[in-house]
């Protein structure tokens, strides 16, 4: 009797020391799987359309940074550059005839050479005749000065669109397996159906 009592605690102790082994194993591997699907919905999750189309729409060619698609910041900025190259140029001249326009109302115009561009001094030949045809350069360089704001404000906007388009796109699986078909097509007659098969990296 007194043998069984002995050895009954160490018997008991040995199933107790064997079942949390198993749970803490079991509990380590949930952990595991748990710790690696939070880190995969964060990793998802870190990469956000939104900030790329702020970000973009801040500093042109930003959005892109933050895409990683570093190659395409040279291109943001010459589509930008361009409008506000022409802008300028255009305000020049625009400036240049609209001050030649108001020497051709004076009447005295014997001093134009030192006042305007040489490529002005056409106009000053003939006074007169010449008023309405050089409003009408003016006019020109003051809408070209227009077009240039609407693609600058155009191509700002596309540099947002692609931010926006690509951050999107990296949700999903641009490789090899990719695959598109071209197979016939017989359930309204006779036609081609065009099949682009694609799946998402969260998958």
């Amino acid at each position: 009797m007194i043998l069984l009592v002995s050895t009954s605690p160490w018997v008991f102790a040995q199933r107790n020391d064997s079942i949390p082994k198993k749970d803490s194993a079991s509990l380590i591997l949930r952990g595991s799987v748990i710790d690696s699907i939070v880190i995969r919905k964060d990793t998802v999750r870190k990469h956000s359309p939104r900030k790329a189309a702020i970000r973009s729409a801040i500093i042109p060619g930003w959005g892109q940074v933050y895409n990683k698609k570093y190659w395409k910041v040279p291109l943001v900025y010459v589509a930008i550059g361009i409008p506000i190259y022409t802008f300028l140029e255009n305000k020049k001249w625009y400036d240049r005839t609209r001050k030649a326009a108001l020497m051709l109302a004076i009447p005295d115009t014997a001093n134009y050479r030192n006042r305007v561009d040489p490529k002005l001094y056409v106009f000053f030949s003939n006074p007169s005749g010449s008023i309405g045809s050089l409003l009408n350069y003016r006019n020109e360089f003051r809408r070209d000065m227009d077009y240039s704001i609407l693609f600058f404000l155009l191509f700002w906007g596309l540099n947002v669109v692609d931010a926006t388009v690509d951050a999107h796109l990296r949700g999903f699986d641009i490789s090899e397996d990719l695959s598109l078909k071209i197979k016939p097509n017989f359930e309204r007659g006779a036609g081609i159906s065009l099949v682009l098969n694609f799946r998402s990296s969260k998958n």
